[in-house]
């Protein structure tokens, strides 16, 4: 088939595939598609977006990433980017049923990114924002050397993971009055998008007067209740005595690189820039990490009924089910997020489709609400909550899912009791599977060093790249950082402070 006459095809199927995705109700963004030869597709791949700032750990990504497609080992069909309009990148040589199958499945991660709770906040318009800040480094570069800014992203890019996509919603996070970058949080207003009653504010500490002042009158509804007062007179002065010794931060702080960034003392102003950059691209990049088997399982399902409802012929509709056989197949070492995401949505609309005597008399379910229901969930859910609540012991055994360790040379699996497997899933779900660490003192021993946590939850450190890493935090903080966890149930302070790492057991 000539070229261009493919091309007309490929148009037409566009515009169908579309029709029949609002026709199921599918909600998303505008969208724009182009094809790309491999190098191209595979460096946005290697990069997360078609414009990001330059590093050598992306050019890293990409020869591993082109390597496997060299060698048939992997192939990326297309990339979708989040942002409004959507914009989707089909790998050229794909054949007309292959790029009929993507475009339906983008279309689906399309109306995930616009309709899940967790991508509420991300910004639509990152590629433009990507671009600038690529700008703003490459200036750096040419100011203060290649060589320097280099490494300050490499100690930055070390410890990226620590950041709190939480603050957008918290309402009690607090930051230093005055400080120039407490307000760099991804663009969504001060204080990192927090916000009380509508109105703008630093740190979710703004008040409703109206909700003040009806405090008040309900407070004075007896003629004894001013006697609660003496208790928190009481109170106060006790926080006077405290406040005298303020713990710095007041509570453990998660969001490391924001820490750092308001106040690491001798940090450049370019300095603190690039952190902002990075921590903004992780910020939007988070919502991905959390909902990787919803996100996945929810385009899955809908690119299966979308190319249904297409006229394939024989030849087209084998190709279709060898592409999307192997797009789902499963592995006996990981969790293909594809192949779970697919079948947990297709178990839910079953279930709320044909309600058991029981659900209809306990939860007053009626029969036909599976569609209906799968949409709540992709709104409402993220991969934790979505495993927890409808990953069932019928669907662990129809998947044959378990837990296995490695014990001693061999690879044995540990459990298959249902909840316990659910319950593993989602451990190694939790915080992304990053290690949860907080900032427990910003000015521990009075010498102005950091004082780091891991919140252990029974898994351990790699030690040999926590000493690596450590070096990266003091180079940013710019004095000694300690970092407390556990090794073997005992817990263990790791020290940097210059020259090598030190341990020693409390």
């Amino acid at each position: 088939m000539h070229p261009m006459e493919e091309k007309k095809l490929l148009e037409e199927s566009i515009d169908q595939i579309i029709a029949i995705a609002k026709n199921f109700n599918l909600d998303f963004y505008d969208m724009y598609f182009e094809i790309c030869p491999a190098e191209i597709i595979y460096s946005f791949g290697a990069y997360g977006m078609p414009t990001r700032f330059s590093h050598w750990t992306f050019g890293k990504a990409y020869h591993k990433m082109k390597t496997q497609y060299d060698y048939n080992l992997s192939r990326i069909y297309e990339m979708v980017i989040n942002s409004d309009p959507c914009y989707a990148f089909l790998l050229e040589g794909n054949s007309l049923v292959q790029n009929k199958m993507v475009i339906a499945h983008v279309l689906g991660h399309c109306d995930f990114f616009k309709n899940n709770y967790y991508f509420k906040k991300t910004s639509r318009n990152m590629v433009e924002t990507m671009s600038t800040a690529a700008q703003r480094i490459r200036g750096y570069e040419f100011k203060y050397g290649r060589n320097k800014v280099e490494a300050f992203i490499d100690s930055v890019i070390s410890l990226q993971e620590n950041v709190d996509p939480q603050r957008y919603i918290a309402g009690d996070v607090t930051l230093t009055p005055g400080t120039k970058y407490g307000s760099s949080c991804g663009g969504h207003g001060c204080g990192g998008g927090n916000s009380c009653s509508g109105n703008k504010c630093c740190g979710g500490s703004c008040k409703d007067k109206d909700h003040d002042s009806h405090s008040k009158s309900q407070q004075n509804a007896t003629p004894y209740d001013d006697l609660w007062d003496l208790d928190k007179k009481k109170d106060e002065g006790d926080k006077d005595q405290e406040n005298s010794v303020k713990k710095f931060p007041e509570k453990p702080e998660k969001d490391l690189l924001m820490f750092m960034m308001n106040h690491a003392r001798d940090l450049e102003e370019w300095q603190r820039d690039i952190i902002s950059i990075i921590r903004n691209e992780m910020l939007y990049f988070w919502p991905q990490m959390q909902t990787k088997i919803m996100n996945e399982g929810w385009a899955s399902y809908w690119h299966m009924r979308i190319i249904r409802e297409l006229d394939l012929d024989e030849e087209e509709a084998l190709e279709f089910a060898k592409m999307h056989a192997g797009v789902i197949q499963t592995s006996k070492y990981r969790i293909n997020p594809y192949h779970l995401g697919l079948k947990i949505f297709e178990d839910i609309e079953k279930r709320w489709d044909n309600p058991t005597d029981e659900e209809k008399r306990k939860y007053r379910r009626v029969d036909g609400q599976g569609r209906q229901k799968i949409f709540e969930v992709r709104e409402t859910e993220n991969d934790i909550s979505f495993i927890r609540n409808y990953l069932t012991e019928q669907l662990v055994e129809d998947l044959d899912l378990y837990l296995y360790k490695k014990v001693g040379y061999d690879w044995k699996v540990t459990d298959k009791d249902w909840e316990k497997v659910r319950d593993g899933l989602v451990r190694s779900l939790y915080n992304c599977g990053i290690p949860y660490i907080v900032v427990e003192d910003g000015d521990f021993g009075k010498r102005g060093e950091l004082y780091l946590k891991h919140l252990h939850e029974g898994i351990d450190l790699d030690i040999y790249y926590l000493e690596r890493t450590l070096p990266h935090v003091y180079k940013i903080w710019g004095r000694g950082v300690h970092l407390e966890t556990v090794v073997d149930n005992k817990k263990v302070l790791f020290s940097f402070a210059g020259e090598k790492p030190t341990k020693k057991y409390l």
